[in-house]
């Protein structure tokens, strides 16, 4: 059975001109794709499956990205049901010559798991090893639900 730190995902993404809305900050849509891939990745190596979202919970846009920063996206499963996978993600702006980092995203995707005809196959249970992995668990159970 896999474990909430086994499912961990985190990836940046340098933020470029095109990535960027009107005020040159990283447009919305833009960081829902990064954490959308993120989430999939994570949710594809809990169920051992190809998984497509579902759902996404609420997305709350704390603080803006600016162009020439790093978006760090990071996301794990934190909640399984029969054939889904609840995805804690999160995004910070991260200043790429100082490592200074400040958290401006958080959310919740929901993917399910398929099969090669897009059924619904059953994914396995989510266990919790490690201190560290409980503290994220009960973080987004607290947080995000």
């Amino acid at each position: 059975m896999p474990t909430v730190l086994e499912t961990r995902i985190q990836n940046r993404f340098r933020v470029q001109p095109h990535h960027a809305n009107n005020y040159e900050t990283l447009h919305g849509g833009n960081l829902m794709k990064w954490l959308d891939e993120v989430g999939a990745m994570s949710a594809m190596r809990f169920a051992g499956e190809t998984c497509v979202t579902a759902r996404v919970e609420e997305l709350d846009f704390n603080q803006p990205i600016l162009i020439g920063d790093t978006a760090l996206v990071e996301g794990y499963v934190y909640r399984a049901g029969t054939t889904s996978a609840r995805v804690a993600l999160r995004a910070w702006r991260e200043e790429p010559r100082t490592g200074e980092t400040e958290l401006t995203t958080e959310s919740t995707f929901i993917f399910v798991a398929i099969d090669e005809d897009g059924s619904p196959v059953p994914v396995p249970e989510l266990t919790v090893e490690t201190d560290e992995g409980e503290e994220l668990r009960e973080r987004a159970l607290t947080s995000l639900e």
